[in-house]
């Protein structure tokens, strides 16, 4: 059936990423690609694998972290997996809270300095000079 395997190039269109990252994710085993010669195929299981592997990167995982959270999804006892997701989830929460609330300040940093500038700049442009 057709679009149920796409080839290296394929896959990189479908997800933004280059050919050295979907090589890499194989390498370090994230994805699990058919060989056929020198030919690379992904199927169904590894569209899903990428979509896991990118939102975990968007979530700020570390690769390794994704890697442990693409195994909880290939055991069969699912309570310790998801424990161990939920943990993962919570301290990466803690982690993203911390980074928002830093960036808030800097906002606020920045656009106070930007008042003061504009402040300055139109005073400068009244007098004719810059104080």
């Amino acid at each position: 059936m057709p679009g149920d395997r796409l080839n290296l190039k394929e896959m990189c269109a479908k997800f933004d990423v280059t050919t050295r990252t979907l090589r890499y994710y194989e390498y370090i085993e994230l994805i699990f690609p058919e060989k056929e010669g020198r030919t690379r195929f992904y199927g169904p299981t590894e569209f899903a694998r990428m979509e896991l592997i990118l939102r975990g990167k968007r979530w700020g995982f570390s690769l390794e972290e994704i890697r442990q959270w693409l195994e909880m999804y290939d055991k069969e006892n699912q309570q310790n997996q998801l424990e161990a997701l939920m943990e993962m989830a919570d301290r990466q929460l803690v982690e993203l809270e911390d980074r928002y609330a830093q960036l808030a300040v800097t906002l606020d940093e920045l656009r106070e300095l930007r008042t003061r500038t504009e402040e300055r700049l139109e005073t400068a442009r009244r007098t004719g000079k810059a104080s």
